[in-house]
């Protein structure tokens, strides 16, 4: 490690944001170029709350400042400190790639908090699953379908607008959005229609119906990869018409990514700020040292992202956004 000097402008700017007792890491314009590491106390000592390990051990950060601030009633992760004694420190220069200097990665020498989350966004559904029973009480958008569809008997109503009696799978059969090997496919309900179709596409024969009825539309399930550093609200942010994001693949190693920089917001539910690969790992949804395919769910904003550690991330708070929306994550198996 090399030798830490001093540094009064780095003490400047960790005093100005001890002041705010805000629990997170900022301000956000001076992240990209300083390191940070904070720690609180109220009287008593019940295990772990700095945040970054990675910054203290880093091997090439030469100048430091910190500050200290009394802060009353501070929220710590959901819980709220009165007196809270805040210590921020700030490094420079920040780390760039990870470089810590140990031959260990830091998180061995961190209990993980392990989470393994294998709950699916897609719904598994027979080849004779109406999308209006499936619907009932629960999200409808992404469904699995089985190999060999066409030999079933379920009906389907309709051509491109498909009437809500459809079974999904021979739909997207006659849609040619899936093949008679099965897979994966999109549903976006689209209100009432005054009638529907009759006609015969890739072997499969729907039937028409002249009458008024809720209905829906298929789609490919697309495919994105993308990286540790990519957020929902650059990809697919939340909208009052539901819209579907892409399967997405993330690579591995993300937990090595600057925390300043893809930052994870929240727990089970984040904020669209965050990093989606990041939010997956420390969700449970996929392994930091394998990456892999995950679905994500747009939502509407939260009043609060409580923060958390799991899967060696910490996650951050956040209390009354003024902007922005929010996601959830789920498996893909």
């Amino acid at each position: 490690m090399e030798h830490m000097s001093w540094d009064t402008e780095l003490e400047r700017s960790a005093e100005e944001w001890a002041e705010t007792c805000l629990w997170e890491h900022g301000p956000a314009s001076l992240l990209p170029q300083i390191g940070q590491n904070l720690g609180a106390h109220w009287g008593r000592c019940s295990g772990p709350v700095c945040t970054h390990y990675t910054q203290l051990v880093w091997a090439t950060s030469s100048r430091i400042g910190c500050a200290i601030n009394l802060c009353y009633d501070m929220n710590v992760w959901g819980q709220i400190w009165t007196k809270a004694v805040y210590l921020v420190c700030n490094y420079s220069p920040n780390l760039p790639a990870p470089a810590p200097a140990t031959t260990k990665p830091p998180t061995e020498d961190m209990q993980k908090n392990e989470v393994i989350n294998k709950q699916q966004m897609s719904q598994l559904v027979t080849c004779d699953t109406k999308l209006r029973d499936q619907c009932k009480g629960t999200t409808c958008n992404r469904y699995e379908c089985p190999a060999g569809c066409l030999d079933a008997t379920g009906k389907v109503v309709g051509t491109v607008y498909y009437e809500m009696q459809s079974s999904v799978c021979r739909a997207g059969l006659h849609a040619g959005v899936i093949d008679n090997d099965g897979g994966w496919l999109d549903v976006t309900r689209q209100g009432r229609k005054d009638f529907f179709i009759r006609s015969n596409k890739n072997g499969v024969e729907s039937v028409g119906k002249y009458k008024s009825a809720n209905s829906f539309t298929v789609s490919r399930v697309a495919v994105k990869a993308i990286t540790c550093e990519t957020t929902v609200a650059q990809l697919c942010p939340y909208e009052m018409l539901a819209r579907h994001c892409p399967r997405l693949y993330c690579p591995k190693n993300c937990i090595e990514e600057n925390p300043h920089i893809s930052r994870v917001i929240g727990t089970t539910v984040y904020s669209d700020k965050s990093s989606i690969c990041r939010a997956a790992v420390h969700a449970g949804v996929i392994r930091n040292d394998v990456g892999g395919y995950i679905d994500v769910m747009p939502v509407d904003k939260r009043k609060y992202y409580p923060a958390s550690y799991q899967n060696a991330i910490f996650s951050e708070s956040l209390q009354n956004p003024p902007g922005g929306k929010a996601f959830r994550v789920f498996a893909v198996i």
